[in-house]
């Protein structure tokens, strides 16, 4: 009988490419992996990996097996969904992963009302960014996760996926109060083009959003500070250290010293709820997305 966990892990080492990436994925070590594929190569009999330099690479019947591991790993998660939906009911534990604002602005009114509504249903919230999120999502580590693109750079989603829309959140401009534009009642971006920004932190998917979009414009900002949390940036801000561009969604409380400011062209983020397909049956997905939706169409971000 073959191990579902050594289907897995030998899944998990074709996907990523290396024991040492497969051990950080499934968060175990890379000792533990190698025990691992040593017993289920016992199990079958064939050498399942072979080397290839410093590491390793699948041989023929390593490559066949881990093709059978995700058809069934698949089917796994497809009868959980099928037993779940034939309750009819959302119980058990759903597992999410969502960006800072979205945990900040959706989901504790989502959680209050699934909380009310299936008492029966533990739901447990990660605050990832959506890279991460989508990860996690696609290893089984999370059911359900909240991420975002931009109007102008889409989020590539791996195969496997679906998703449902949930808002578009507005991203104004953020001034320090006394700015040369702060009498304005719009702005354009490119208007900004002499000033210091505060910027999301180097290598993140905002981040990189932003400085395509001031390249875009013809503008290579001049990034003065790094930040994170919309409360860091707007006491940047409000210190006059920079410009920013900030989302609606999770902004308040809104410091003094600042001056958020709408730009002519909008500009937005797409913000998603994604699952598995093979868990598309599964209530608690349907409950978690009906209940974000909600908390959506209710949410009222300020516009200043």
């Amino acid at each position: 009988m073959l191990s579902l966990e050594r289907l897995r892990i030998l899944h998990a080492i074709d996907t990523y490419g290396s024991v040492s990436a497969a051990a950080e994925v499934l968060n175990v070590t890379t000792s533990a992996v190698s025990q691992q594929m040593a017993k289920l190569e016992r199990e079958t009999g064939q050498p399942l990996l072979g080397k290839n330099g410093r590491g390793v690479r699948l041989t023929d019947a390593g490559r066949l097996l881990s093709g059978h591991a995700e058809r069934i790993l698949s089917l796994v998660e497809l009868a959980h969904s099928d037993l779940e939906a034939h309750r009819g009911v959302a119980v058990g534990e759903l597992r999410a992963g969502a960006f800072p604002t979205a945990v900040r602005g959706l989901f504790p009114a989502a959680l209050a009302d699934l909380r009310a509504a299936y008492p029966q249903l533990r739901t447990v919230v990660h605050e990832l960014e959506p890279q991460e999120s989508l990860a996690r999502l696609g290893r089984g580590d999370v059911d359900l996760a909240v991420v975002l693109d931009w109007y102008n750079k889409p989020l590539s989603l791996p195969g496997g996926l679906a998703k449902a829309p949930l808002f578009d959140d507005i991203v104004d401009a953020a001034l320090p109060l006394g700015h040369r534009l702060e009498g304005r009642t719009e702005i354009e971006l490119d208007e900004l083009a002499d000033d210091d920004w505060i910027a999301w932190p180097d290598g993140g998917f905002c981040h990189e959003w932003l400085l395509f979009t001031l390249r875009g414009k013809g503008i290579e900002p001049r990034v003065a500070h790094h930040a994170e949390e919309h409360a860091t940036v707007l006491a940047l801000v409000a210190a006059g250290l920079g410009v920013a561009v900030m989302p609606r969604l999770g902004r308040d409380p809104m410091p003094p010293g600042v001056r958020i400011m709408p730009v002519r062209h909008t500009m937005q983020r797409h913000v998603y709820a994604v699952w598995r397909e093979d868990a598309d049956r599964r209530p608690a997905i349907r409950a978690a997305v009906d209940a974000l939706r909600a908390s959506a169409n209710a949410y009222q971000p300020p516009a200043s």
